[in-house]
């Protein structure tokens, strides 16, 4: 197999969309291709300290959410998280986020609704319930699309809630 073309993506924080054939494929492999491979090497991406650096960068954002989570708690405040798509789900598992620290998950998406997060076992609601019992913070685990979930949580912020952004940093918005 190769890769013949691809395209950047500005979703989950950029991301490529790679086009593949088999070798003997009739499509011209993209000059992108090799524009693509030699940033990779320049950026010495494959090396084991790069990705002992990654690891490192990864470690600290699951503590430094941890931490932020953890002060609010202390605080008595109430935290929720917004969206349950797969990477949050991968969020909430590798930080340890469960009930002690999120009170429940909203939802859009019915099929979602009156199950649990895997693994950490936290209620999914409906988006609903966000304003219905206000949280005093909101962690949004669809961090890809926050200004968009934001918008449309605006009642939430405009009820004194503000919005936890997990990824690349953590950051309390609002």
């Amino acid at each position: 197999m190769e890769i013949f073309e691809a395209q950047r993506r500005d979703i989950h924080g950029g991301s490529l969309r790679l086009f593949v054939q088999r070798k003997e494929g009739n499509r011209l492999v993209s000059p992108v291709i090799t524009e693509l491979t030699a940033a990779e090497d320049r950026e010495n991406i494959y090396s084991h300290e790069r990705l002992k650096q990654f690891a490192n960068h990864v470690e600290r954002n699951r503590d430094e959410l941890r931490n932020l989570l953890l002060n609010i708690k202390a605080q008595g405040k109430r935290i929720a998280a917004v969206s349950a798509p797969a990477k949050g789900m991968t969020l909430l598992n590798y930080c340890g986020l469960d009930t002690s620290i999120l009170d429940f998950v909203t939802e859009k998406a019915q099929i979602k609704i009156g199950r649990y997060t895997p693994g950490m076992r936290i209620p999914v609601v409906s988006d609903e319930v966000l304003f219905e019992r206000q949280p005093d913070y909101a962690l949004l685990l669809a961090w890809n699309f926050a200004d968009e979930i934001m918008g449309n949580l605006k009642r939430f912020s405009d009820s004194g809630g503000k919005f936890i952004i997990p990824i690349p940093n953590p950051k309390i918005v609002g």
